[in-house]
């Protein structure tokens, strides 16, 4: 299941969690964004119990987006106990994505 990051839980829901996060930064007028969605689905429900997967519209929290310097979008973010260990900026394929996450894990 693919969580709704905001600014308020994402202390709590990404940060304080521990274990392998996977940020996808978006926002809803993003060509780019909205292509790179169902990946972001399709391995939330691959990687369901090992990875917690969510989605940040930079728009509406500027907070944690402004934390993680992203400048462009889409950007992923892959963070292993709270700790940034992975970033890509762009549209990617499901498979560049996967990978970073068995590295992470």
């Amino acid at each position: 299941m693919t969580i709704e990051f905001t600014d308020e839980n994402f202390q709590a829901e990404a940060i304080d969690k521990g274990g392998v996060t996977l940020i996808d930064f978006w926002a809803p007028w993003c060509g780019p964004c909205r292509m790179i969605g169902p990946i972001v689905s399709q391995l939330s429900e691959e990687y369901d119990g090992k990875v917690t997967v969510g989605k940040l519209n930079v728009d509406d929290n500027p907070e944690v987006a402004m934390r993680f310097g992203i400048r462009s979008i889409p950007t992923v973010a892959i963070l292993k106990d709270g700790e940034l260990v992975d970033k890509h900026i762009g549209l990617t394929s499901k498979k560049v994505l996967a990978d970073k996450l068995e590295a992470a894990l």
